[in-house]
């Protein structure tokens, strides 16, 4: 790699504290979702109905059928921590998700240890309800 290529942003890993990247990665072990919908989310976004229901389970993408409430409250969380955004177009919001730079480094982490889909403890499980159910309000 030459210095224009180490120079560019693109090409830079954004440092994280430990403890977002230790709360993002307990909040995708808790959640209902499969490593697949991850690594599809790198390279494409993906829309809300590829995920609820039974096309969840079909394109593996979810352990179980989630209706589009909880699926669409489970995404929400992962973007509250920072692994997911949702994709916008040119006329605003959609029902499509994508990885962020943080959600990028945590798959490629577990790709690399070669266990995309890692069973939560029950210590993980607290911490993410606690986390998630006991946080501040976001307008404090």
């Amino acid at each position: 790699m030459d210095s224009t290529e180490t120079n560019n942003p693109q090409n830079q890993i954004i440092q994280y504290p430990s403890r977002t990247i230790d709360r993002a990665a307990r909040a995708i072990r808790c959640a209902p979702f499969r490593g697949k919908l991850l690594a599809d989310m790198r390279s494409k976004s993906v829309p809300m109905k590829a995920i609820a229901e039974s096309r969840g389970v079909y394109n593996g993408y979810s352990n179980y059928p989630l209706s589009e409430l909880a699926a669409e409250s489970e995404l929400l969380w992962l973007i509250e921590v920072g692994l997911l955004r949702r994709e916008v177009d040119g006329q605003g919001i959609t029902d499509s998700f994508r990885l962020t730079p943080l959600g990028r480094q945590l798959i490629s982490q577990w790709e690399d240890q070669g266990c995309p889909d890692l069973p939560p403890s029950f210590k993980d499980h607290l911490y993410n309800a606690v986390n998630r159910w006991l946080r501040l309000p976001s307008w404090l």
